[in-house]
């Protein structure tokens, strides 16, 4: 089994996701390289050219500006589509990519396909919460939804959490600005409906914004509009109140002494919030295992994606998305 890595996508590239490329190889998970010869041959060296690392020569890159489906059909020669393109051909069992994120997805959606049944792939992006880990999807795939998008939805977010981070039935919850039924948009209140009937998966109903950090649920349903502020300002959130409780502890000897005595407590805080330990964002829905790393990766993130990605492979995610999503369309009238 092996991993296809865009050597070249990210802010780091392609020092970093070489980096963390070499330490997924030293755990015994096979790497591709995808990216140019003459710039990763050199960084090979430097890792000590593992026999579990090797290079798939991809000349061009799609850069963050590029715009998206034009960019993939363009640059047939990036680094980017030549990752999705050894999944399709079954050279890889699954791609890593930290650049361009629309590109990712198009290149997944015309070069994988959409897996039979499923109306909209979705970006599923882990959440750290005070019980460990959720998953929130769509995280911004998709702006406009209809309530059939968000109700398989919640079937992948609910196979990935059992399936991926081992969560026993996964409680899942529809994100709402209320936990009463009467409560929410057209959206929502339809989605509701669907979900609360369809007894598909172990859905509690809907949770407010505030009950997220809680982990009252395992999967979190809303549309990509939501999602992405919603995981756009948690990130934001994060640094800003980290960066304020450092201010303010060092501004006298008290605050640097009780700040020493926190800070085996902070260092474990900071590692539950570290987008780095979960790697990246599954694009769920689409024929293969597609791993969305955030734009700011550095070796230890690129680690955890290809994790992520392998498990993923070796668990059959897809497979069981596949057959889970067919059982629904047999069901439906």
């Amino acid at each position: 089994m092996r991993i296809a890595v865009d050597a070249m996508g990210g802010d780091y590239a392609p020092d970093e996701l070489v980096k963390g490329s070499a330490l997924a190889a030293q755990e015994g998970i096979e790497v591709i390289l995808v990216g140019n010869t003459e710039q990763l041959e050199p960084l090979w060296d430097e890792v000590g050219r593992l026999p579990q690392l090797t290079i798939h020569h991809a000349p061009e890159v799609i850069t963050m500006d590029d715009h998206p489906v034009e960019a993939v059909r363009k640059k047939r020669q990036s680094s980017l589509v030549q990752t999705i393109e050894l999944v399709k051909k079954g050279q890889a069992g699954g791609a890593v990519s930290a650049g361009n994120t629309g590109a990712t997805m198009a290149a997944a959606l015309l070069l994988l396909g959409r897996l039979p049944g499923v109306l909209r792939p979705a970006i599923g992006s882990p959440m750290p919460t005070r019980k460990g880990m959720s998953i929130i999807l769509d995280a911004g795939a998709n702006v406009d939804c209809r309530p059939q998008h968000l109700a398989q939805f919640a079937i992948m977010g609910s196979l990935y959490a059992s399936t991926v981070l081992g969560i026993s039935s996964p409680k899942v919850a529809l994100l709402n600005i209320g936990e009463e039924e009467s409560k929410g948009c057209e959206l929502t209140l339809a989605a509701h409906a669907l979900l609360k009937e369809a007894g598909a998966v172990n859905y509690i109903g809907s949770i407010e914004g505030r009950d997220i950090s809680t982990g009252r649920a395992d999967v979190i349903i809303c549309d990509g509009f939501v999602g992405n502020i919603i995981l756009k300002f948690a990130e934001g959130l994060a640094e800003a109140l980290f960066a304020q409780l450092k201010e303010e502890m060092g501004r006298n000897l008290r605050g640097i002494a009780g700040g020493w005595l926190l800070l085996p407590h902070l260092r474990s805080i900071v590692r539950r919030l570290d987008y780095t330990e979960y790697g990246g964002a599954p694009l769920l829905g689409v024929d293969g295992t597609c791993i969305i790393a955030h734009g700011s990766s550095n070796a230890k993130a690129i680690l955890n994606a290809i994790r992520v990605a392998a498990q993923a492979v070796e668990t059959s995610l897809t497979e069981k998305i596949r057959l889970r999503i067919q059982e629904m369309d047999g069901d439906t009238p």
